[in-house]
């Protein structure tokens, strides 16, 4: 069975070659852009199953119930923590109502004053010694003041409260790892076109595929790899190279990050369009082996 399954592999990395053929790498003008923020991820290609939907899928998220599924709520922005219902998305909430004041009352300039009512407390760290003035100005006399020379810290990125559940899962990391997914455009007549997309990140950033790995203990513990869980082309883009450029990006974006090795796991016999990790056949091409030669769910794996 396992002669079989590398003679299916060779075979269908011959028709994936017999197709790119008819399309030279060279001849298509093509941007990649890393999603991480609400514009990038709104390039997000359409899957080629319309079952399915990039920006819905948390099957590689979610280790035992996630889905590939098109969610429609998934697309939707919800307001940020602390926004009022009618608020936009990442739109401050507005002052509460106050309580109505008491019409009997005396104005507040009229007010007396309580004799008995005790001074207002000094803060800890204030000077007791100081004026009144000088005790508002700078309450903590003794606190350091900034260094002028001190390079500042930049802001570190991160996805904007209130925005599609996906692009929080693919924002996760940003902070630390850097964009978790890529888009591929394609400049047509017309403009720009998304056409390819790919999914990745360190291991632990996805439960499902440590739990598949969990099956194989003769992969390498150290150093863990990094993962590629999804990579997809619409299907009018089909056979000109897209995918495996979009993958060469990712491999040297990971290189790059420090990683020594990328895995993928793809599905052996699944039907056309069915799974968002291609085939064996198309990791080969790509410049991977077969680390493990299992009949479903082989995994593939590239030194960096």
């Amino acid at each position: 069975m396992r002669r079989e399954a590398r003679y299916r592999v060779r075979r269908e990395a011959l028709h994936l070659l017999r197709r790119e053929a008819r399309y030279p790498a060279g001849m298509d003008r093509i941007r990649i852009v890393d999603v991480i923020d609400a514009a990038t991820f709104g390039l997000l290609p359409p899957c080629a199953d319309p079952a399915f939907d990039h920006r819905s899928c948390d099957y590689w998220e979610d280790r035992d119930s996630g889905s590939k599924a098109h969610r429609a709520g998934w697309l939707e922005s919800k307001p940020a923590p602390g926004a009022g219902p009618g608020a936009a998305p990442g739109q401050a909430v507005s002052e509460p109502r106050r309580a109505p004041t008491n019409p009997f009352a005396p104005a507040s300039d009229e007010r007396p004053t309580n004799p008995f009512a005790p001074a207002a407390a000094r803060r800890p760290d204030s000077n007791p010694f100081a004026l009144e003035d000088e005790a508002e100005a700078d309450p903590n006399p003794f606190a350091p003041s900034p260094n002028p020379f001190a390079p500042s810290r930049p802001a570190r990125p991160r996805v904007p409260a209130g925005g599609p559940r996906k692009l929080g899962l693919l924002g996760r990391g940003l902070a630390v790892f850097g964009s978790y997914a890529k888009v591929l455009l394609l400049d047509e007549d017309d403009g720009e076109r998304p056409v390819a997309y790919a999914q990745f990140g360190p291991l632990s950033a996805y439960p499902r595929a440590l739990r598949l790995r969990e099956l194989y203990p003769q992969l390498p513990d150290a150093p863990l790899p990094a993962v590629i869980t999804c990579i997809a082309t619409i299907e009018v883009a089909h056979g000109r190279g897209l995918a495996l450029r979009l993958v060469g990006a990712v491999c040297e974006d990971l290189a790059g990050r420090g990683f020594f090795a990328v895995e993928a796991y793809p599905e052996a016999n699944a039907r056309l369009h069915a799974t968002s990790a291609a085939t064996p056949a198309f990791w080969v091409r790509a410049g991977f082996r077969v680390a493990v030669d299992d009949e479903r769910f082989p995994v593939v794996r590239r030194e960096l």
